[in-house]
């Protein structure tokens, strides 16, 4: 009688975790209900504020030029999946069912400026450390309960913000899916340890919405014809006097406007009270 109660257990509880499963697949617009300056028209040039950064990161945002992204290879570079999630593109999440268990064993993201990125969650492991890294990386995924828990390996070089602060080929991502009706957060943590003293953890909101359709992405480059054959265009340290401005508009001391570890936190406004 054992045997016949262990299967019949066994069957109950793969059906649990199969209706544990949340279902994230639809059209999802994005809200710019927090860090729309950032999202939509683009950080200001020296803003670090809140970066856990350290000196090497801070040295390659300060010799950082936006004219960089004239050259070829950078004109149609997609988002990595790490800063995807904070641009202006809606988002697509289509899934796969086995069609015997019907359990969910893949999502599929797709945004406007990105590669398809695939959430595998059949339980395959990440490949070996000097694999071939994407823009997308490598995702596999577990069910904390309602809550899909995403880790991100295998990734490209890519940027922290998009004023220059960078974001290393050695940093891992974990991604916490949570969805409340019509509603997706996607909390992100970002480890690196070429560039970040501490984690790196936003939020992003996105909502449900049956009428949008993501347009497709056709990007031709353009040649500069103004500019010497092999160069490309930086800053040399100390001399990008653009990075005075953003503290200076906002009435900010420079030293925060560096960023850090510590400008992450509350208690970094009462040091600053003090000065």
């Amino acid at each position: 009688m054992r045997v016949p109660v262990l299967l019949l257990l066994a069957m109950l509880l793969s059906c649990v975790a199969a209706f544990a499963q949340i279902d994230f697949s639809g059209e999802w617009a994005p809200r710019f209900y927090e860090d729309q300056p950032e999202r939509v028209p683009g950080p200001e040039l020296g803003d670090y504020l809140g970066l856990p950064i350290n000196d090497a990161a801070r040295m390659r945002a300060d010799t950082w030029s936006a004219s960089i992204q004239t050259l070829p290879e950078w004109q149609c570079r997609p988002h990595s999946a790490d800063y995807i999630w904070r641009g202006p593109s809606q988002l697509r999440i289509s899934k796969e069912v086995d069609p015997v268990t019907r359990q969910i064993n893949a999502f599929h993201a797709e945004w406007l400026r990105s590669v398809d990125r695939t959430i595998y969650l059949d339980g395959r492991p990440h490949p070996e450390e000097y694999a071939a890294h994407s823009w997308s990386g490598f995702s596999t995924g577990k069910w904390d309960g309602d809550m899909l828990t995403v880790t991100v390996t295998h990734l490209k070089e890519g940027y922290v913000r998009r004023n220059g602060v960078p974001r290393s080929d050695l940093a891992t991502l974990t991604e916490h899916w949570i969805r409340h009706g019509n509603w997706l957060t996607v909390v992100e943590i970002v480890n690196d340890p070429v560039y970040l003293t501490e984690p790196f953890v936003r939020t992003t909101d996105y909502e449900l919405d049956l009428h949008q359709q993501i347009p497709p992405y056709p990007c031709g480059i353009v040649e500069e014809v103004d500019r010497p054959e092999g160069v490309v265009p930086h800053f040399l340290p100390g001399t990008n006097t653009s990075l005075a401005e953003f503290p200076a508009h906002h009435d900010l001391p420079a030293e925060a406007a560096k960023g850090g570890a510590e400008t992450m936190y509350p208690k970094y406004q009462s040091k600053l009270r003090q000065k």
